[in-house]
This record gives C-alpha cells, structure tokens and sequence, in this order.
C-alpha cells in the first residue's frame, strides 16, 4: 500500500527518503494470532495518534524528527506467515544498506522475525534485546515456524538474546532458552539493578524488539495479549535511556498494538514510546559521534559490506 502522508505530519523536508535518517517501515500483519485480532490495525492506529503528538521531547530538549524521519511503504505480504517474514526482510535490509536508521511497526511479533533476521546479517555480533511478557521461543507453533509464539527462536539461536519482562510461557520452551539471559518480572520487581545487569549483557550492537504486552495492562491494556505484572512508563524510559546511551542500537520494532475504539490512551502511548526511543537514539554529544554509531556496518563491518557487493554481482 503507498502511503502519501508523512510520518506525524511533519513537513516534507524533514520527510524526504534522501534527507532522512531515519525510515519507518509499518507493517499491519495479523496472520497468526492466536487470541486478539487486532494488531494489524496497530500502524494506522499509532500514526493517527503520532500526528496529533507534540513534537518538542521536554526531557531531552530536542525535537528529534528534524534529524528525517520517512514513512516507508507498508509491507502488505499476507500470502503466508514464511512469505510475510521473506517480505519484511527484504524491505529491512535494502534500507540499512542505504545507510538508514532502520524501525518498523507491527503487527503482531512475527513480523520481528525477517527484520531480526536482515539486522544479524548487516552487523557482527548482534544482541537482540526482547522487551516482551512472552517467551515466544517456540520452534514451531499451530503447523509454523514464523507464528508470533516463535518470533524470537531464530534469534535465540543465532543471536545474543537478552529477555526483559518475561513472565508468561510454556513449559517446553524453558528448555530452549538461556535462562541466565532472562529477567523475569517477578525477579525484576524485587531487583533494584537489573537494569545495569541487562545492560551488562549486551553486546555492542544492539536491536530492540519491544512487545507492548510488556507493558503492565493499566497503561497499555491494548494488546492481544495482555499479561498482568508488567513494566510501567517511566521504569521503561530510564532502562531505555540507559541503553541507547550506553550501546549502539543499531534499530527496533514496536508491536502487538491492537487498538479498540473506545479507549485511545494504547495508542499514544506507543506513539510517544516511539518517538522517545527516536529521541534517545539522536541525544547524542555531537554530530561526528551520531554518524560514527549510525553506520557502523560500513566502518566495522567490512566483512559484511564486501558480502553486500558480492551478492550484488
């Protein structure tokens, strides 16, 4: 689907793909939920609310979408769950090799799948952070590898993956996760340094995957599905702050935004989490140490730019 709007309305020199750092890539998949419908709603849903957002960030003193922010196609495959991760991996990976700042929005969490898979390609020793109250570390689930309960098995195998909020799984997936990588919430709620420890486990490069069932129901109650006992507002900024000022985040994904028509608070919700991740992101000392952390496939990745090429012939 082409979209003619900008992303929160902002004007088009701040919006254009040349000029922008930043892409947004929406992704209103909702193939293979399991209990609320909804999530493909969650893109038109969180850019309603994102053009009717204050743009100045007070906490940071920036208005962040002046770094260029452009609203990418929506990635519309929905043949099949395996042909809708091949789709969203594509569209990921040819923008960073456009040297872009790469982010997306779900969906539910199996479009994480083909954008975790394109970001362990284009960066050495990637760390996948998961923000979510699901394991979703099944191999395979109701006949598919690509369900949104497997969205991070792939990432488990081949990625460094940290989990943060987890308290709702199956108990066949304890045997497949790395457990001394897991913060549950229950462990978290009597912990006053995990957020140094989770940092502690990242490596340099890092990608965000962020489910917004997260997120405790009585700030985000729009999500397929919600779990009690999850994070809140501002416990959620500071460990993000921390994160993108203490590594390279290299991108993310926000999902599992279902959106209901009577209460829209989920809603602009995920949209200042968005620009707040944006705006952590660009708080950077100077403008040389943006671009050096920007592109650091280019300048420390080598191996894997030579590889870009290759395929390329």
């Amino acid at each position: 689907m082409k979209i003619d709007k900008t992303y929160a309305g902002i004007q088009q020199q701040y919006a254009s793909y040349e000029k922008s750092k930043v892409v947004l890539i929406p992704v209103p998949y909702d193939g293979t939920s399991t209990w609320g419908k909804g999530a493909d709603k969650g893109p038109e849903a969180f850019l309603h609310a994102s053009e009717n957002m204050e743009l100045y960030d007070i906490e940071t003193d920036t208005e962040v979408y002046k770094q260029g922010i452009y609203l990418a196609d929506e990635v519309t495959e929905n043949s099949s769950p395996g042909a809708m991760v091949e789709a969203v991996h594509k569209t990921v990976k040819e923008n960073i090799k456009r040297n872009k700042f790469v982010t997306m929005f779900g969906g539910e969490h199996s479009v994480s799948i083909g954008a975790i898979r394109a970001f362990n390609e284009c960066f050495d020793n990637l760390t996948v952070l998961q923000i979510d109250a699901h394991a979703d570390l099944r191999k395979e689930y109701e006949g598919s590898p690509f369900n949104h309960a497997c969205a991070l098995y792939e990432a488990n195998e081949n990625t460094n993956l940290i989990q943060v909020g987890i308290r709702s799984m199956d108990v066949a997936e304890k045997s497949i996760m790395n457990e001394e990588n897991v913060f549950f919430a229950h462990e978290m709620a009597t912990d006053d340094y995990w957020m140094d420890n989770v940092v502690d486990l990242l490596g340099d490069n890092v990608y965000i995957t962020f489910d917004l069932d997260a997120l405790d129901p009585s700030i985000m109650p729009s999500t397929g599905t919600p779990e009690p006992g999850g994070l809140f507002w501002y416990e959620t900024l500071e460990f993000l702050k921390k994160v993108f000022e203490e590594k390279n985040v290299v991108g993310f994904d926000i999902v599992e935004l279902c959106p209901n028509e009577i209460d829209k608070s989920s809603d602009f919700l995920a949209a200042k989490l968005y620009y707040k991740m944006l705006s952590y992101k660009f708080l950077k000392k100077n403008e040389d140490e943006e671009n050096d952390n920007l592109y650091t496939f280019q300048k420390e990745n080598n191996i894997n730019k030579l590889k870009y090429d290759q395929d390329e012939d």
